[in-house]
């Protein structure tokens, strides 16, 4: 099973859709609140070489930045 991440931040409905996402599809994800999580903003600024969006999901290695037009 891949392994999945999921960096968010509070109130974003594109974190919580992605999250929604995920859940009813059954995959299992490891959730990083950017603001709970000491160097979760730094790692977001490196996985998306500096644009500051979230959620940015790593999926097996592969990084998609935003969820559903966000």
């Amino acid at each position: 099973m891949s392994e999945v991440i999921i960096y968010t931040k509070d109130g974003c409905p594109y974190c919580a859709a992605a999250k929604k996402h995920y859940t009813e599809q059954g995959i299992p994800y490891k959730e990083i609140n950017i603001y709970h999580t000491e160097g979760a903003k730094e790692k977001v600024l490196e996985l998306t070489k500096g644009q500051q969006i979230v959620p940015v999901i790593v999926e097996d290695g592969k990084v998609t930045i935003g969820f559903g037009g966000g």
